[in-house]
């Protein structure tokens, strides 16, 4: 045995001691294609380590001043990387937490805060140890690449999102609608779409941007349904990302210019000096709000044709799923889950394919009027236009 990479701990108490030991109440595993998230449901604060261990790998969590009862606590069966969960008591009082893996992968964990969902908690996420992914050449302006469209279903998994009066969960309708726009956009001549999770699983926010930009998305979805204290609000929204943002996203990618080899359309941060590379972000990312705000635009005067606004002007916020440098975004609020009459909707197929309807519509609109040079749409848009556009050959072509 050897130990290998991680060793974390965390505390959500800045006592010193915990009066009384800390109860694990409950152990879920959710399972994605390349991740598995393991929680443990805690009844307050803890303090842990986490580390891993070869032959076999298993993940070892030692959470301190903490019990279990083994006759209530439900291990779950093996799932996605997890074959198996073993628990036993330390003499120090330690609670020892071994999961079996079914092959080599990445650990980290965290602690949670209570929510309007669940209380204390402790997130074990798991990763494939997969080799890193090739760097991805710009699109070859051919004229005959489909448009990509990345489709980001929000929440999912262990985060429910915001949950309605009737117990109608985020994260269900949005994937539901986010499924019936991939449909149509993939019966959409010209246009493909991606989703950054098909299943109930979580992904966190940065991987979902990753996998967007795997994809060379043209353009990227996140759709969300919200929620406010005050249940009369209703009303959908459309979001971009606020300039204050982009600016922090800005220095972070300069800072990390390494990682940024195939940013602003194949072009390398990595060897240009610190001024030209900084001017190469800014112009990127002020030609992506732009976009964003343009075909957000569009979107949102869709949604108008099928129900109420909350805001009739497309909104700025400072969100994560935003913030990619090279790919226009934009973050849909369908409606408000909180409000009981939207939340009915919301869990109406008929709605849910009206709502997915007026997105896609947006969307081609936006890009039947801009549409990117060298895909199959800019060729079909000229046609519409009643002219042809002349074929562009790629680099090295005759």
């Amino acid at each position: 045995m050897r130990l290998v990479v991680l060793l974390f701990l965390g505390a959500l108490s800045t006592n010193a001691a915990v009066a009384a030991p800390v109860e694990v109440r409950d152990l879920r595993v959710w399972a994605g294609p390349d991740s598995t998230r393991v929680v443990l449901d805690l009844s307050g604060p803890a303090r842990y380590e986490l580390f891993t261990l070869t032959g076999p790998e298993r993940v070892v969590v030692d959470v301190k001043d903490a019990r279990v009862d083994a006759g209530r606590l439900d291990v779950p069966d093996a799932s996605g990387l997890v074959r198996a969960i073993r628990t036993g008591e330390q003499p120090d009082g330690t609670l020892r937490i071994v999961i079996d893996l079914a092959g080599q992968a990445r650990a980290n964990g965290f602690l949670t805060p209570p929510n309007e969902a669940y209380g204390h908690r402790l997130v074990i996420d798991l990763a494939t140890e997969a080799a890193p992914r090739p760097v991805i050449a710009p699109h070859a302006p051919t004229g005959e690449r489909d448009l990509v469209v990345a489709i980001d279903a929000g929440h999912g998994g262990e985060d429910p999102g915001a949950i309605g009066k009737y117990g109608t969960r985020e994260k269900d309708v949005v994937l539901k609608v986010a499924r019936q726009l991939a449909d149509r956009i993939n019966g959409e001549p010209g246009m493909r779409a991606v989703l950054t999770r098909s299943g109930d699983y979580f992904v966190p926010f940065r991987e979902r941007l990753r996998r967007a930009r795997a994809a060379q998305a043209d353009l990227f979805v996140s759709i969300h349904a919200d929620a406010f204290i005050n249940r009369s609000v209703r009303g959908s929204s459309v979001y971009v990302l606020s300039t204050g943002r982009a600016s922090s996203e800005a220095a972070r990618w300069l800072a990390d210019r390494e990682n940024a080899a195939d940013l602003v359309g194949g072009v390398s941060l990595d060897d240009k000096s610190d001024v030209l590379a900084s001017v190469l972000l800014d112009l990127s990312q002020n030609a992506v709000i732009s976009a964003s705000r343009d075909a957000a635009g569009r979107v949102l005067s869709e949604l108008d044709r099928i129900g109420e606004l909350k805001k009739t002007e497309v909104q700025h916020a400072s969100l994560i799923v935003l913030t990619s440098p090279d790919i226009p975004s934009m973050l849909i609020e369908t409606a408000y889950i909180s409000n009981p009459d939207e939340e009915k909707r919301l869990r109406d197929p008929g709605h849910q394919s009206r709502l997915a309807s007026a997105i896609h519509s947006g969307l081609r609109r936006y890009f039947y009027d801009n549409p990117p040079p060298g895909t199959r749409v800019a060729q079909l848009a000229a046609a519409e236009r009643g002219r042809s556009v002349p074929q562009v050959v790629a680099a090295g072509g005759t």
